[in-house]
């Protein structure tokens, strides 16, 4: 279709969508409004033309020779860089985020620890199913990937450690600054939506004149971008093989054996005791373990939400609900973390990530 016949097109479309949208009752109108942008786009795109016309014939090599403008098919240019991502990337990077939170609960050290005690003859087993798994560690490794290789896996998927980055490897520099933003964000767009039910004293918010969707979509975006440039290369299997280890270990300290020697109720006190007395301290478990299960949740989420600008805020509210209780827990036990301790609050925090913040003024002095 020609260029000219593309913006009749376009015209009459919009001319149509505000004549039918004003006869619309208010609650059709909203259902109706993201099919209308979906059925405008699919206008667009058949509008456009032949999509074998290539640039050769728009400067006259084509069989017709050199066309003017009004003649010309419409380049109709389809968005897709926020679909342009590897899911399996994004989920192994969720599952990195869990391990590396246990890496730094200790629970790797915590097995070497107990390999090397059951190798020494200084743990009271010798038959029980803790020895035979711990002989099994011993006896195979089954781990490959060592603590140099993981450190540098955190180095280049959320910027964690001081690890060196290879050479030539993309780091994201930004993951944290932009997992706090989101954490944030999705909590704020909760809080608020609670506060206009509230105020309007119904469930039903038509309006919305809160919780902006905006924010978390634009920060869902750049967070799954940057996850998806900084996964690539052995960062899938190095997942998956210590993932698997993790597991097994896991299930190692919850043996009866085990537990008996530590005088432990559970793993996490097995963990405990064996920081305490050969680690030099217990690291914050808790807040740890919480971090792992919320963080891993809301980044699974946002590797397979595509962030749609169109999306119905009804079905995302939705959809979403479940992981804003999530981001609510993660920045609660990332507050009592070391270094979430200096977190200055959900809206200090979207407002620094969003650029929002203003500088102090300085102080005149009068002369």
């Amino acid at each position: 279709m020609a260029y000219e016949n593309y913006e009749t097109v376009t015209r009459l479309w919009q001319r149509f969508l505000r004549e039918q949208l004003a006869q619309l009752p208010p609650e059709e109108r909203k259902n109706l409004e993201g099919e209308f942008e979906r059925r405008f786009s699919e206008l667009q795109q058949d509008a456009s033309g032949d999509g074998a016309y290539n640039f050769p014939e728009l400067i006259g090599f084509g069989g017709n020779g050199v066309q003017s403008f009004g003649d010309l098919p419409y380049p109709h240019l389809i968005p897709d860089f926020d679909e342009s991502v590897m899911p399996s990337q994004l989920h192994a990077a969720s599952e990195l985020y869990y391990i590396y939170q246990h890496e730094r609960m200790k629970v790797f050290q915590v097995a070497d620890i107990l390999r090397q005690l059951f190798a020494n003859g200084r743990m009271r087993i010798q038959r029980g199913p803790g020895a035979r798994g711990l002989y099994i560690l011993e006896k195979w490794r089954p781990l490959r990937y060592s603590l140099r290789d993981r450190m540098i896996a955190y180095r280049r998927v959320f910027n964690y450690g001081s690890a060196p980055a290879p050479a030539g490897a993309v780091v994201n520099q930004s993951f944290h600054r932009q997992l706090v933003a989101f954490m944030s964000s999705l909590s704020r767009y909760f809080r608020d939506l609670t506060v206009g039910e509230v105020i309007r004293g119904s469930q039903d918010i038509d309006d919305r004149p809160f919780g902006n969707l905006a924010s978390i979509q634009r920060l869902g975006t750049d967070l799954r971008f940057a996850l998806d440039r900084s996964s690539y290369g052995n960062i899938l299997a190095l997942t998956q093989e210590t993932g698997h280890y993790l597991k097994t270990v896991l299930d190692l300290f919850d043996e009866p054996d085990i537990k008996k020697s530590f005088d432990a109720n559970t793993k996490w006190d097995v963990v405990e005791n064996v920081s305490n007395r050969h680690l030099g301290g217990m690291a914050e478990l808790s807040q740890r373990a919480k971090m792992a299960e919320s963080g891993r949740r809301v980044l699974q989420w946002i590797a397979d939400q595509a962030f749609e600008t169109t999306a119905d805020p009804m079905v995302f509210r939705s959809e979403a609900h479940p992981f804003g209780a999530h981001a609510e827990a993660w920045i609660a036990a990332y507050r009592m973390t070391g270094e979430g301790r200096g977190f200055k609050g959900v809206d200090n925090a979207l407002k620094s990530s969003l650029g929002a913040v203003r500088k102090p003024r300085r102080a005149v002095m009068a002369s």
